[in-house]
């Protein structure tokens, strides 16, 4: 490869480099969106806790679910082994349960680990809100209420 060739390579990497990253494309100036610029967007950034704290849920009552669900596979398993004993199925069979069982276990697990860190999300997410609430309280606008 020719020397002018790689400074060539690389100037068009900077190129694609130096363009500013945009939230959901929308167009601006310097780092703020524009509503104005057709993106669709309302200029606002809005999030609540809500729908974490809906996940948070979600895994807690999957993990009660996954204990029945366990006890369930169990108990449709008891008695098997009589009615199929000799029959090469019964090892297959067997295998599944204990498939599944290590299946539903992991699930689980993921869940109990997923739960309290979504739970954390919705309350750092809240805690966020409130400091950038407070620090906007406290900027003296000239020509309002609040800064007059």
């Amino acid at each position: 490869m020719a020397w002018d060739e790689w400074e060539r390579l690389k100037a068009q990497v900077a190129e694609r480099h130096a363009t500013q990253m945009q939230i959901n494309g929308l167009q601006g100036e310097g780092s703020h969106a524009e509503p104005a610029g057709g993106g669709g967007g309302t200029g606002t950034l809005k999030h609540k806790g809500g729908p974490w704290t809906k996940a948070a849920g979600t895994a807690d009552d999957l993990q009660t679910s996954l204990i029945t669900a366990k006890a369930d596979l169990r108990r449709a398993h008891d008695g098997t082994a009589d009615g199929l004993a000799g029959l090469s199925s019964l090892g297959a069979l067997e295998s599944v349960l204990t498939s599944w069982n290590e299946r539903l276990g992991r699930v689980r697990e993921e869940c109990s680990s997923l739960e309290p860190k979504l739970r954390q999300v919705a309350v750092d997410i809240a805690e966020v809100d409130a400091e950038v609430g407070n620090r906007a309280k406290a900027v003296a606008v000239p020509g309002t209420r609040r800064g007059e």
